[in-house]
């Protein structure tokens, strides 16, 4: 990733401060949104509480719909946008352990972080638990880098795998937000529960 604001303009430190007070907006951002409260959270997997859904759909959409548009008006050009290279096998395996300890826990490692810093103690529980997860990886790293680089798929997009244009993917993903988002209203509605 490159630097927020281009080195010509600001010194280099300068950057790393403006980072900090993004991410306090953020966290701020998250808390105000309910998003430090493991039932809430989890609530998109009980199916009483869709909001996350909704939020990262919409994040998901913003974010596509932006760059494609800067990308028209050519302030942006997209190839040289850095895509991460794709491993097949540990991106399901690692999708799995995360979702898993979503679901157990009620905190993605973000919102962990923002329940943290407001002081609620099963956020603390959940993120010492991610550095015992990160500390166990790192001291296995040498048996399980053959799966960790298994089944490598290169730095490829999701348009190109499927052989469509940038396009016609950001209108499939609208859609399939837009039904999404009718389906988490009858969920909703079906399996109320009261504010927490």
């Amino acid at each position: 990733m490159g630097p927020l604001i281009p080195q010509e303009i600001i010194a280099e430190g300068w950057n790393f401060l403006i980072a900090f007070i993004i991410g306090i907006g953020f966290g701020f951002v998250l808390e105000q949104a309910g998003f430090s409260s493991s039932r809430k959270l989890a609530g998109v997997f009980y199916g009483y509480d869709a909001v996350v859904l909704k939020v990262f759909f919409t994040a998901t959409i913003t974010a596509m719909l932006g760059l494609l548009y800067f990308s028209l008006f050519d302030w942006i050009d997209l190839n040289l946008v850095w895509v991460n290279p794709t491993y097949l096998w540990s991106a399901i395996i690692g999708g799995i352990i995360m979702g898993a300890g979503f679901i157990i826990g009620g905190f993605c490692p973000g919102t962990s972080v923002c329940a943290v810093a407001i002081g609620k103690i099963d956020a603390m529980i959940f993120l010492g638990g991610i550095f015992i997860g990160i500390f166990i990886f790192g001291e296995s790293y040498s048996f399980i880098k053959p799966l960790y680089f298994a089944k490598s798929m290169g730095n490829i997009k999701l348009s190109d795998f499927l052989d469509i244009s940038s396009g016609f993917l950001a209108l499939l993903v609208v859609i399939i937000a837009l039904f999404m988002f009718y389906i988490a209203e009858i969920i909703e509605k079906k399996f109320p529960r009261k504010e927490y």
